[in-house]
This record gives C-alpha cells, structure tokens and sequence, in this order.
C-alpha cells in the first residue's frame, strides 16, 4: 500500500495536471468564437484534447484522495468520487458538442450551406459552454466532502479545508448566478471563482511541497 505522502504528492501532481489542461482548454475557448473555429481548427483541437486529458485526470485525483482519506470518513470519501464522476461524464459527454461544432466548422460534406453551418457552430459552441458550466456544479461539490475530510484529517490543516468549502460554495455562486441572472453572474463570476481559485491552488501546493514535509505518521 501507498504511503500517505506517496498518496499526497501523486494526488497534488494529477490535481495539477487537472488544472493546466483545463485552464489551458479553457482560454482557447474563450479566444476561439464560432466565426473562427475553421480558421484555428488545430488549436480547437488541441483544446479539446487538453479539456479531456483534464477530465480524466481529474477522475484519477478523486480516486487517488480516496485512498488517501477514506479512513477519515469513509461515506463522504465516497461521496467526494462520486461527485467527481457524475461531473466528468457531463464534461465528456458535453465535448461532442465541441467537436460537432469543429466538423460543422470545418467539413464540406455536409450539405449545408454557409449561413446554416455558421448557425449550427454557434449553436453546438453554446452547448458547450452551456454544458461546461453545468459540469460546473459538480466540480464545486465535490469541494465540500473533500473540505470535511481535510478538516477532519490530522494530516491537513484545518484552515485548507475551510479554503475548500469556501472554494465550493464559489464555483456554486458562480453557476447559479450565470444561469439565474446572465448579465450579474458575469459581473460576480471574476470573484467567486477567485475565491475556487486560491482554495484549489492552495490545496494543489500542500500536496506538492507541504505533505513532504510532515511525518507520514500523521495520516
């Protein structure tokens, strides 16, 4: 069996990885609008497969943190991995509606014309964003169990796991606001995700530098 730091450190390391590519996939989509897919059609598809590198990655942290605190609680280690699954299955699923917006954009086999096949990008190009945010809602759940387990956990400061709840109850802000009032979640988004921000990267360098620093012991 793995060790807690060995745990720790390879959790940190996938988390990171989670957050690069997704990040990463997130600025190409938001620099590529419908009108340009065709012409940056390389770089769309390097997002996509960053998007998806991400997702995947992001599944193995969850398992990962199991491991690592299911002898903490071992219902909301569980409910920390579901969580985590049910956002990954929308976040994979929802790449279709990228890459059909990318075959629409692109593809000349398709019999239609130029005004439809630009309607239809725009359209699955929405979807995506639409579903993303959707996904959305479960990458700010799964904070809250992972927050009661560090909080619980000798391991963990405490104070990281209050960042976590915190953190969750940002990406909430920023979903319901988006959905439930457009134009006032866009003005809040910027500081609620700040808030998911600090508490993930914060979390991310514990278990890179700090876990090497503590006994193994205190697991």
């Amino acid at each position: 069996m793995s060790s807690p730091r060995a745990l720790a450190r390879t959790a940190g390391l996938l988390y990171l990885i989670v957050a690069v590519s997704t990040i990463f996939a997130g600025l190409v989509n938001s620099r590529i609008d419908s009108g340009t897919i065709a012409a940056s059609a390389t770089l769309y598809r390097v997002g996509f497969v960053s998007e998806l590198v991400g997702a995947v990655a992001f599944l193995l942290t969850s398992m990962t943190l199991y491991l690592l605190l299911k002898h903490v609680n071992q219902m909301a280690a569980a409910a920390m991995v579901i969580f985590v699954a049910v956002s990954v299955a929308i976040q994979t699923m929802n790449l279709l509606n990228q890459h059909t917006a990318l075959t629409i954009a692109t593809s000349q086999e398709y019999a239609f014309g130029p005004p439809i096949a630009a309607q239809l990008t725009t359209l699955f190009a929405d979807m995506q964003s639409n579903g993303f945010l959707i996904a959305q809602t479960y990458f700010g759940l799964w904070l809250l169990p992972l927050g009661y387990l560090v909080m619980k956990s000798d391991y963990f400061p405490k104070a990281l796991g209050v960042l976590l709840v915190i953190g969750c109850c940002g990406h909430l802000v920023d979903v319901f606001s988006r959905f439930l009032a457009p134009g006032f979640g866009a003005d809040v988004s910027p500081f609620a995700m700040t808030f998911a921000a600090i508490a993930e990267l914060s979390f991310i360098a514990w278990l890179l530098v700090t876990s090497g620093r503590r006994s193994s012991r205190s697991a």
